[in-house]
């Protein structure tokens, strides 16, 4: 994921911004292969709440 944004922008500012990138995205990632609301998912993330998976 970070050859993508380092495609889009050229580079990242730091490390820890690559880092932070790179767990949105596979936030998203999962939130998508898990058939959840993205916006929903990201929204209830950034409140504190995320999206759990049911351990078994």
């Amino acid at each position: 994921m970070m050859k993508t944004k380092q495609k889009i922008s050229g580079t990242f500012r730091s490390e820890e911004g690559a880092l932070f990138s790179d767990r949105i995205r596979s936030y998203i990632s999962t939130s998508k292969k898990q058939g959840w609301n993205i916006m929903e998912a990201l929204e209830t993330a950034i409140q504190g709440q995320p999206f759990l998976c049911n351990a078994s």
